[in-house]
């Protein structure tokens, strides 16, 4: 496999500006059955795979999701392929290789667990997915970091912080703290309350990537379909403050028929501001929206989707999620699951259906359970109407 165009930087990770070709090889993984590695060549990610699983059909497909693309970031020491994946080379990322692997086999490990950590949010999202109860929940940070025990003993090796806004959790910090090197953590947030003090501590605290949701690149439709003014502001505010404390920043924008028109102002944008990646999201019928009908993408639009994320040449990286779930089908309970403010776990946040709580039983019995979730791998999201 060969190809690659990447947007890399070298440095301090502040953003894709000022981008430097590394002369420099990274090994993705080393057995007798599959050698491979990631080299940057100029500004390209080129991939090789060579032994007899490289001719696996989705050990290939996993590779090409890479090669010819633009990288997140690099640098002499480490290359981010993605914010969603770890560093390498590092121990959360041999962790992934090679859970990857055994799934071939059939063997399911929760590689990404969300955690929804407090309901506590300033905002009222027309599309969330996870409406505030009424009831002020919130998970205690002995119950956070117990989570995190066993979830990272099971094999996960991206630990999520969600909510409600989780740049509101006095304990944030010290929740990054207790995810040890077998897994990297990331957030999502709307800008609300991450400060640059915060960006700071967690930075220090092990943060990797920082996750910025993004609804419209124009300040007045972003803020009327977050239900307040000011935080297209404040999102911008957060991806300046978590830049300047080294973290890296993804864009996160969920595709409805209505921002499609977007499409190439959300990459500029994105670009302006220096963030490593802009992940496009298909939006779901759950939450608030449960009854909507009219806002999954149409077919047209994944072409154009598609069509766009092929013709993209310039940084940052984009990560199309409707390209991957036609590549593998749906992560949900194969290697995705959420646990929400109340304890309940889901196969995936947007499936709003409990598979057992934590307060009742151990997470790996209820992840052994949700094997039979009957849309594992799917290429239809049962949620999207």
């Amino acid at each position: 496999m060969t190809g690659a165009r990447s947007g890399v930087g070298e440095g301090d990770g502040s953003g894709n500006s000022g981008a430097k070709s590394c002369a420099k090889s990274y090994p993705l993984y080393k057995s007798p059955l599959l050698r491979a590695e990631a080299r940057v060549q100029g500004s390209m990610v080129l991939v090789d795979a060579h032994g007899p699983l490289a001719h696996l059909s989705l050990v290939k497909s996993a590779l090409q999701m890479f090669d010819g693309q633009i990288a997140a970031y690099a640098d002499r020491e480490k290359l981010c392929l993605s914010t969603w994946i770890p560093p390498i080379p590092s121990r959360a990322f041999s962790r992934l290789a090679d859970s990857r692997l055994l799934a071939l086999l059939g063997r399911r490990t929760p590689d990404q667990v969300t955690i929804s950590i407090t309901e506590d949010c300033p905002n009222r999202c027309a599309h969330c997915a996870l409406p505030n109860s009424g009831n002020k929940l919130c998970l205690a940070p002995h119950i956070v970091k117990d989570i995190i025990g066993q979830i990272l003993d099971m094999g996960t090796t991206l630990v999520i912080f969600d909510g409600g806004e989780p740049a509101l959790y006095r304990e944030l910090p010290e929740l990054v703290a207790s995810v040890d090197d077998r897994a990297i953590s990331t957030l999502f947030t709307s800008g609300a309350g991450f400060t640059a003090p915060l960006a700071c501590q967690l930075k220090e605290a092990g943060l990797y990537a920082v996750n910025v949701s993004l609804d419209s690149p124009i300040e007045a439709e972003h803020d009327a379909m977050r239900g307040r003014e000011g935080v297209f502001s404040e999102a911008m505010t957060a991806i300046e403050n978590a830049l300047a404390a080294g973290l890296l920043v993804n864009l996160y924008v969920v595709l409805r028929r209505e921002n499609m028109t977007h499409l190439h102002s959300f990459h500029e944008l994105a670009f302006r501001m220096g963030v490593h990646e802009l992940t496009f999201f298909e939006v779901v019928s759950t939450g608030r929206w449960s009854e909507r009908q009219d806002i999954a993408l149409l077919p047209a639009d994944h072409v154009l989707l598609a069509d766009f994320v092929r013709g993209n040449v310039a940084p940052p990286r984009i990560f199309s999620v409707p390209e991957a779930y036609q590549r593998f089908g749906c992560f949900a309970a194969t290697s995705w699951m959420h646990v929400t403010p109340a304890g309940e776990v889901y196969p995936c946040s947007c499936y709003p259906q409990s598979w057992g709580s934590i307060f009742v039983e151990p997470i790996k019995k209820i992840w052994r359970r949700m094997g039979a979730f009957p849309y594992k791998k799917s290429k239809v999201c049962p949620m999207r109407k």
